[in-house]
């Protein structure tokens, strides 16, 4: 029987709430650890309680971050980038001091280091956020950033960092460089950066300088555009540590497996501290949370809700999130990661997704099933399988709005004969076509509705057998990757149907 932990972060108690079995098979509850300054039989309690309910029915023993990582190890660079992260919060959460540390192994010449600063992107700089570096260093030399606007607002921050090398560096040859930044936070923003005041809290994601460079190919240097969508073009790093420092009446949710929490070095502070094996991109949430907490198949599920409560009791979010998981591993195979956090943002309006994390506004019942199930599979695409979501987005944002529609058995609310004319054949255009026609009506239709509609199909003229077994393929073949439409029309060449309507609906070119 499957059990879901609080743990208030304000006094260390845990409450237990069990609650009736579900249909899928392996579902075991996280025992906490043991309160601090607790007696020595409360630790022996939660001793056994943790070695009781971590055994599942499938009998599976826990993995370590980094074995969940490496789930799929196809793709997995052995020279990713090594980053390390601190954010150091203030009081009231508006903004954070930020430290990071890469260590950076080209495949190929460079002779400077290129980040991308996406707070400072029209959408979200428009609301008050902006990340400015204000220092740096190369191989331990102070090294003055170079910041271009490339599509930021005249007012903002640039969103496009170059650090020039003191010479060119060969393949193979690793580099490090350290950049300290500010992080402003916009009120209320319903995006991945901002923070309110009732409850307190503040989320922040792709909240750093995240390093633009594509194996095989170079910088990723395309301009932020004007609608609203994601631009972020990045291999999968080792997050070898992230550090949040934040005031202790707070709850931290972070990215990937947490590795504990201390006194922070700011009296009334706690350092929380988290690892992954292979992401390609950093979320966290702080505020006043209540956090909840259950295991599904080995991977560990965060939640957390406001303080003040949400719209669906968190017990509903836990089972459907669970339940989606477990129905997405069989579709696309097995879930990539060992931990998975999820923060309910009453600012937010919908759904966004980050490798390991999910951020969802406060929505209703009736929005549940399609956004979990939608956000859910980015897991897949995007965060295990990446694309250029600039040039590419169909390659993340049709194959989840897929994943959500067969999960959901939504099918006949994606039928190819509702796509209207003016919208056929747009499904890969790039997101500068759409900011230019100043159009994200038109993008949602075309990418995500027309991107959907044209993979159900595909499905029902393959044979759900035959495609499932490519999409599995396709998603191993890629995984820690930038795929691109190529690849997709390589691991479908088995199926012509398929290859046929995407290039008759624009996501592959004629002759694919």
């Amino acid at each position: 029987m499957p059990y879901y932990w609080r743990v208030p972060p304000e006094s260390g108690s845990v409450v237990v709430h069990r609650v009736r079995p579900r249909r899928w098979a392996c579902h075991a509850g996280l025992a906490p650890g043991p309160r601090a300054g607790s007696p020595a039989r409360w630790r022996i309690i939660s001793l056994i309680l943790a070695t009781l309910l971590g055994a599942t029915a499938c009998g599976s023993p826990g993995r370590s971050a980094a074995q969940a990582d490496l789930a799929y190890p196809a793709g997995l660079w052995p020279q990713r980038p090594v980053v390390e992260l601190t954010f150091d919060l203030a009081p009231d959460l508006s903004s954070a001091a930020g430290r990071e540390r890469i260590v950076f192994t080209p495949d190929a010449p460079v002779c400077e280091l290129v980040f991308r600063a996406w707070p400072n992107a029209p959408v979200l700089a428009n609301q008050g956020t902006a990340l400015l570096v204000t220092a740096a260093t190369v191989d331990g030399r102070t090294t003055p950033p170079r910041v271009l606007p490339a599509g930021a607002p005249p007012e903002a921050p640039g969103t496009l960092i170059e650090l020039p090398l003191p010479e060119c560096v060969p393949p193979g040859q690793p580099v490090s460089a350290d950049l300290a930044f500010t992080l402003t936070f916009g009120s209320d923003v319903g995006d991945r950066i901002g923070f309110s005041g009732d409850p307190p809290m503040a989320w922040f994601a792709t909240g750093f300088p995240l390093l633009a460079w594509v194996r095989g190919q170079g910088w990723a240097r395309d301009d932020a555009m004007a609608i609203p969508g994601e631009f972020a073009t990045s291999e999968t790093f080792d997050l070898r540590s992230l550090t949040v420092n934040a005031p202790s009446e707070f709850s931290v949710l972070g990215t990937g497996a947490a590795t504990g929490a201390t006194p922070g070095a700011a009296p009334g502070t706690t350092s929380h501290r988290f690892t992954a094996g292979a992401v390609r991109d950093v979320a966290v949430s702080a505020g006043r949370f209540d956090v909840w907490h259950t295991e599904v198949n080995s991977v560990r599920i965060h939640l957390g809700t406001p303080a003040t409560g949400t719209r669906v009791p968190p017990r509903v979010w836990l089972d459907r999130i669970a339940q989606d998981m477990q129905f997405l591993s069989g579709l696309f195979g097995p879930f990539p990661y060992r931990d998975l956090w999820v923060s309910v943002i009453p600012a937010q309006g919908s759904g966004l997704e980050f490798p390991t994390a999910l951020q969802f506004g406060d929505i209703g019942q009736d929005d549940l099933p399609s956004l979990v199930a939608h956000e859910l599979s980015h897991q897949w695409f995007y965060a295990l399988v990446g694309n250029n979501q600039a040039a590419d987005p169909w390659l993340d944002e049709a194959f989840a709005t897929y994943g959500g529609v067969v999960a959901t058995n939504g099918e006949a609310g994606y039928a190819l004969a509702a796509v209207t004319q003016d919208r056929r054949g747009d499904m890969g255009r790039p997101m500068r076509y759409w900011n230019e026609q100043g159009d994200f009506d038109g993008y949602v239709q075309s990418v995500y509705t027309q991107g959907g509609a044209v993979l159900v199909e595909a499905r029902r003229r393959a044979g759900a057998i035959r495609f499932d077994a490519a999409l599995r393929a396709y998603v191993a073949a890629n995984a820690h990757q930038i795929a691109q439409p190529g690849d997709v029309a390589r691991d479908f060449r088995e199926l012509p149907e398929v290859r046929g309507l995407l290039v008759e609906y624009g996501a592959l070119p004629p002759g694919s």
